[in-house]
């Protein structure tokens, strides 16, 4: 079994404002970094989500994307979505006033009463030397959230926590620093699956799943080995790969 990634000497580098906390970790990945580290920006500027979409990183919420270098072969690599999901689940939970809790939407995007909290882009690449850089891009509302959504979404201010940026991020790491280790790259990946599960929204709840083909709608089933979506639909259970999730 190989040995599971330790992030205890991970670096911490805040930048006043960049453009992109994952091109930024990514740019020093092809430079030549080869250790775990954090970049997080008090503001970024050309901030995105999931297939090319803005995400608005206004002064006072957290942006920071952890670079790994050859955490997993490239193939498991996308299960980091999900132990990051149940990090941010678990953080969020020390950041939340009692009472108040966080759930993970389909495929890792934080929820709170159904309002997006935080989201999350993985990437990963080949280097030129042969390592891969894996980038793991959090988005988390602290101080504000847009309003010009087609979806509702929160911050932790609204939702009556006094945390800053900089605590949000020691917090998240303290739990990818756990979740990690214990996925112990990829080779553990039903232990991630049981907690995210244990962090669900709207599991055995209704769901539509917008996609390309367009949408489908059903019940949430759980996840299968891999991480994929179990939708039960009238027509059967159905095995989804990619699509956003609308709850209720």
């Amino acid at each position: 079994m190989p040995s599971p990634l330790d992030l205890s000497a991970t670096r911490v580098e805040w930048l006043a404002s960049i453009d992109s906390t994952n091109d930024e970790a990514m740019r020093r990945a092809k430079d030549g970094a080869r250790q775990s580290l954090w970049i997080a920006a008090r503001e970024q500027t050309k901030g995105r989500g999931r297939q090319g979409r803005v995400w608005q990183s206004p002064a006072g919420n957290l942006a920071a994307s952890l670079l790994l270098i050859d955490p997993a072969p490239m193939s498991l690599a996308p299960q980091l979505g999900f132990v990051t999901g149940v990090a941010l689940a678990q953080a969020a939970r020390d950041l939340l006033p009692l009472g108040v809790s966080a759930q993970i939407k389909w495929p890792n995007d934080l929820v709170v009463g159904g309002a997006k909290l935080s989201g999350l882009l993985l990437e990963a690449t080949q280097l030129a030397d042969g390592h891969m850089a894996c980038v793991i891009g959090i988005g988390l509302n602290v101080e504000s959230h847009p309003a010009d959504l087609p979806y509702a979404a929160t911050s932790l201010r609204e939702l009556g926590s006094e945390a800053r940026a900089e605590l949000a991020l020691e917090r998240i790491h303290a739990h990818m620093s756990v979740w990690i280790s214990r996925w112990q790259r990829g080779e553990n990946f039903d232990a991630i699956r049981e907690a995210w599960m244990g962090h669900a929204a709207a599991r055995d709840g209704r769901v539509v799943v917008q996609m390309n083909g367009g949408a489908r709608t059903g019940i949430f089933r759980g996840l299968d080995a891999t991480g994929q979506m179990i939708l039960e639909t009238e027509a059967g259970r159905d095995v989804i790969a990619a699509g956003d999730v609308f709850l209720g």
